[in-house]
């Protein structure tokens, strides 16, 4: 038997009827909501992702209680900013004259990369050599890794960031030499905003990554490595 729906004028079966019934009772009852409370979670999304340098992200530790050889590299960064600060401020002043090589943009670019080469890539190869292989080790025996056959630990996105800033560097530094030697204009510009980009990536990165070490890997050094440990890493 069929009767009519007052809404839509049509005769509707008793399965209908049911199908209608269900629907309505689904939306009611629905737990995946739209408009869902989500209380204070914060939801994350791929279009807008967490802050790299998000205090909540870092380990509890006051730097105060660092042993003195993780000190001495946290004050190794604190240069290396002011010298990456002043390598932006050269790059900012290239951009907005117009890709032009002044005497003074010249001269800023010049001291930053003798800078590189003879403070940052040491201080790498310090960490490289001293800190980093027993940290690893360390958290590969506390579960400070990630699953699989062959687990990674934060140490192997810090090696592998070090490898970065000697591309990015290389990059830029060979970009604006290149671009110096043509005498095409619109190529001249095309290769010196390359080289502009690799310096703004380099920088962007070397800040990252000190804040990275300073905020998470140095405490959880103090946290996982022993006194002698500790005393000894730079050996």
């Amino acid at each position: 038997m069929k009767i009519i729906d007052k809404k839509t004028g049509k005769r509707v079966g008793a399965k209908d009827r049911e199908e209608k019934d269900f629907k309505k009772k689904l939306k009611e009852e629905d737990p995946i909501l739209r408009n869902v409370d989500k209380g204070d979670f914060e939801e994350l999304s791929p279009m807008d992702p967490p802050d790299g340098y998000d205090k909540q992200r870092v380990v509890d530790l006051e730097h105060k209680n660092l042993h003195a050889n993780l000190k001495d590299l946290e004050k190794e960064h604190q240069e290396v900013i002011v010298q990456c600060d002043l390598f932006d401020k050269v790059l900012l002043e290239f951009k907005e004259g117009g890709f032009r090589i002044t005497p003074e943009i010249n001269e800023g670019f010049n001291k930053f990369f003798i800078y590189f080469d003879e403070h940052i890539l040491p201080h790498n190869r310090k960490e490289e050599r001293g800190l980093f292989p027993i940290l690893h080790k360390r958290m590969l025996e506390t579960g400070e890794h990630s699953e699989g056959e062959n687990p990674h630990t934060p140490i192997d996105l810090m090696e592998d960031e070090h490898v970065q800033f000697i591309q990015f560097a290389t990059l830029s530094f060979n970009f604006l030499g290149l671009a110096m030697r043509l005498k095409d204009h619109e190529a001249k510009a095309v290769v010196y905003d390359i080289a502009y980009n690799n310096g703004k990536d380099l920088v962007e990165s070397i800040r990252l990554h000190t804040f990275r070490e300073d905020n998470t890997i140095f405490p959880l050094a103090q946290k996982l490595l022993t006194e002698e440990e500790l005393n000894e890493f730079y050996g």
